[in-house]
């Protein structure tokens, strides 16, 4: 069957409604943009108390579907707290 191209866009979407996300950052990273290479930011309240391997499982898993056509997908996940802290100067 024909597979959909993964865009940046559809999968900041579908991890800002599954995760109840406050900020997601998708970026194409493949060399010619042809959406088998992504890399996410998620921060989302759902990550409080969880270690970091449970939380990147947790978007691996929002995006179990689209997973088998992505080629290398690489994320940093990030509580609210976690977040400002991170952007704070």
């Amino acid at each position: 069957e024909e597979k959909m191209a993964l865009t940046a866009e559809t999968l900041k979407d579908k991890l800002t409604k599954e995760l109840s996300a406050e900020y997601v950052d998708v970026k194409d990273i493949s060399p010619d943009m042809c959406g088998t290479s992504f890399h996410a930011v998620v921060v989302s309240p759902q990550f409080v108390g969880k270690a970091r391997l449970q939380q990147q499982r947790m978007v691996n898993n929002a995006l179990a579907e689209e997973m088998p056509s992505i080629h290398a997908f690489t994320q940093k996940t990030y509580t609210p707290e976690a977040w400002k802290k991170a952007n704070s100067t």
